[in-house]
């Protein structure tokens, strides 16, 4: 008997790692020190000078603290996804090497961007 497309899809779903979602959720949390007053001033919650003063003390006091979580993020999410599928292992490692490669370079690609956009909005604070 001949498999649905629904049943290939659902299948091809499962073969994949979900890269972008890992990597974003990664970058977001390492930069989440300057990204979470800016989004505060963005909805109006809290003033832009309010705002850059919570992001500068945040990123100089704690950046690697929110840099480490990022990537304990990052590998947490990605051990689950091997996990779920039985691949945590070196070879399993081996299969995955380059969709592994891409997550870290959406997550440093996130990263690099929220910075970037964050101290432009800080130039207007």
């Amino acid at each position: 008997m001949a498999t649905s497309h629904r049943e290939r899809a659902g299948k091809a779903r499962t073969d994949r790692l979900p890269t972008w979602r890992i990597g974003l959720a990664g970058g977001l949390v390492g930069i989440l020190c300057c990204v979470g007053p800016t989004v505060l001033a963005l909805l109006g919650a809290v003033t832009a000078g309010t705002a850059f003063a919570w992001a500068t003390n945040l990123y100089d006091g704690y950046a690697w603290w929110f840099r480490l979580g990022g990537l304990a993020v990052l590998a947490g999410l990605v051990w689950l996804s091997l996990r779920r599928r039985n691949q945590c292992n070196v070879a399993g490692m081996r299969r995955w090497r380059w969709p592994l490669l891409a997550i870290v370079g959406i997550a440093v690609g996130t990263y690099a961007t929220l910075y970037g956009l964050t101290t432009l909005l800080g130039i207007f604070a």
